[in-house]
């Protein structure tokens, strides 16, 4: 398993863009299928991810879709991921076989989702309709009208409907209107048509973020970077929410900046610096693209640990970080590094994916949007698969993380 699969993710977003949970898939260097002890394993890893034994369940209330064949049902490490937040995604096929017929509603009695993918909505009886409890819908603009009448009445029941394979924005928000429950898909990395009207460049939040972080990376004096801090007090107590989400093993939470710089130092400051610029955007970009943003740095963060020094490692996290800085800003990635004063290493690996850091930011890239070249780009930084796929996922908890100190 470590040296044939990577773990892939999809985000699963509600009709306002937010993710409420992911979809995981495996990307195998051959086309066999995956064999009951490969799953086996691979679930294992997953729930050795997910889960802590003294907090539960890391991903909070997300959803977890795993596409699953009628073997995997009985599986030990089935049993391990909590049937609340558990959707596995079944082929229609499959319920022909009685036995899987009787495997899936004991599954669904323990409470585990059911998803039904590349079903005819018009052909269900009411005895699969009942077992299942979401399914997978495409949308049609040869047939809209009566696709519309068919998900409307499919609203009223407790069925949930995912969306697939959306190609536009358009479309996006035609299935919301229609009250499809679920989008999965990449089509959060494409700019909305009317992001064209939407504020560009640097807010005044942004700014005084942007002051901060130039004077710490010139190790400025706590009372320089508590001055400008106090222009904006909410970025003063959004800056903490953001440190103390991380947790850091501290015993009692960081209170003010100084004591911020303290306790960890500029470098992590630095970096918390990058994520409030982020998720500081008025470009009016979706939740999920900042999620993203946050994942990748993470990500590329984890991935360099093993094999850079300890600066190289953070200056990966603001890499990765900024990655997405242009679409959230909507500005062109030269002008983001006009403003902001990188190390030229990061601003290589940002501009053309090249030099010391930019394999690592692709890399982390490849695992998102379900690249071939992730086998490729692991093996020339002499990192083992399962490595990746550690980091991958603990990259996704460490981003639930921050996201739930936004919101506070």
């Amino acid at each position: 398993m470590e040296d044939v699969n990577f773990i892939l993710r999809e985000p699963l977003l509600n009709s306002k863009q937010q993710v409420i949970g992911y979809e995981l898939s495996w990307q195998q260097k051959n086309t066999e299928p995956l064999n009951v002890e490969e799953l086996n394993s691979l679930l294992v890893f997953v729930v050795e991810q997910f889960h802590d034994n003294d907090t539960g369940w890391l991903l909070a209330d997300s959803l977890l879709f795993l596409e699953t064949v009628p073997a995997l049902f009985h599986l030990p490490a089935l049993k391990l991921l909590p049937p609340a937040n558990t959707v596995l995604t079944i082929r229609r096929s499959y319920l022909a076989d009685e036995a899987t017929l009787e495997a899936v509603k004991e599954l669904r009695a323990q409470g585990y989702g059911i998803c039904l993918r590349g079903a005819d909505i018009n052909r269900l009886d009411k005895t699969v309709l009942g077992l299942i409890s979401h399914i997978e819908v495409r949308l049609s603009a040869t047939d809209f009208a009566a696709q519309a009448k068919m998900y409307a009445a499919l609203k009223q029941s407790s069925i949930r409907m995912v969306a697939r394979q959306l190609v536009t924005w358009q479309d996006f928000d035609a299935c919301a209107a229609l009250g499809l429950d679920a989008f999965v898909g990449k089509l959060h990395l494409t700019p909305r048509p009317e992001q064209d009207s939407q504020p560009k460049g640097i807010n005044a939040a942004q700014t005084v973020i942007l002051q901060l972080m130039e004077l710490v990376r010139k190790n400025a004096d706590i009372a320089s970077l508590e001055a400008v801090l106090r222009r904006d007090a909410g970025l003063s107590y959004k800056l903490l929410q953001y440190i103390n989400s991380a947790g850091f093993g501290l015993r009692t939470p960081i209170q003010s900046l100084k004591h911020a710089v303290q306790l960890l130092g500029y470098s992590p400051l630095y970096r918390w610096l990058s994520v409030l610029l982020a998720t500081a955007s008025s470009s009016g970009y979706s939740p999920v693209l900042m999620e993203t943003a946050i994942v990748r740095g993470r990500f590329a963060e984890l991935l360099g640990i093993a094999n850079l020094p300890k600066g190289d490692a953070e200056n990966l996290f603001v890499a990765g970080m900024f990655s997405l800085l242009d679409r959230l800003l909507n500005v062109p990635m030269e002008r983001v590094l006009a403003t902001v004063q990188l190390p030229e290493m990061v601003s290589q690996a940002l501009l053309t994916r090249e030099g010391l850091y930019g394999p690592y930011l692709s890399l982390a890239e490849a695992c998102e949007l379900n690249s071939a070249l992730a086998g490729s780009l692991a093996e020339s930084l002499h990192i083992a698969t399962a490595d990746v796929n550690q980091a991958h996922l603990s990259a996704l908890v460490w981003a639930k993380n921050v996201a739930a100190a936004a919101k506070g």
